[in-house]
């Protein structure tokens, strides 16, 4: 759902690095604490939890991840996918197979599959289709330079 960035304030506010906004909520379990408070904007909140009662707390869990639980997340839209459901998804430029997917890397621009050698950006030019329940992901050659 994002990352612990740097502090805001004395009270244990701190900055979320790649925010998931709509799942950042008063009272959700984020895996390191609960929301306790929130501020901000859409686009850059400030959250504080219950484990961080002043900065130097904040400081201590700086880069971590926050994270919940499927259930609980907002629903997905329908070109939305969950990183682990597309790790070890087969890649395939037409008949040629490219290899599977090792892991899903955030990069300032997208989101891009590792697959071996590979980084195919998750972007509508590159990516043909994504078929979940065959495991396989379809990926445009020429795009890619293939």
């Amino acid at each position: 759902m994002g990352r612990v960035g740097k502090p805001h304030g004395l009270d244990g506010s701190f900055h979320v690095l790649d925010p998931l906004p709509e799942a950042l909520v008063v009272g959700a379990e984020v895996g390191v604490g609960k929301i306790v408070g929130r501020k901000g904007t859409e686009r850059e909140p400030i959250l504080r939890l219950d484990v961080a009662a002043d900065r130097t707390a904040i400081e201590a869990l700086r880069g971590a991840e926050l994270r919940m639980a499927r259930a609980a997340a907002p629903p997905l839209e329908d070109d939305e996918y969950w990183a682990d459901d597309l790790v070890g998804c087969a890649v395939a430029a037409g008949e040629r197979e490219l290899g599977s997917v090792e892991r899903l890397v955030a990069y300032p621009s997208c989101e891009v599959l590792v697959v071996g050698e590979l980084l195919i950006p998750m972007v509508r030019d590159a990516i043909v289709e994504v078929d979940l329940a065959a495991r396989r992901i379809a990926v445009d050659a020429d795009f890619l330079g293939l």
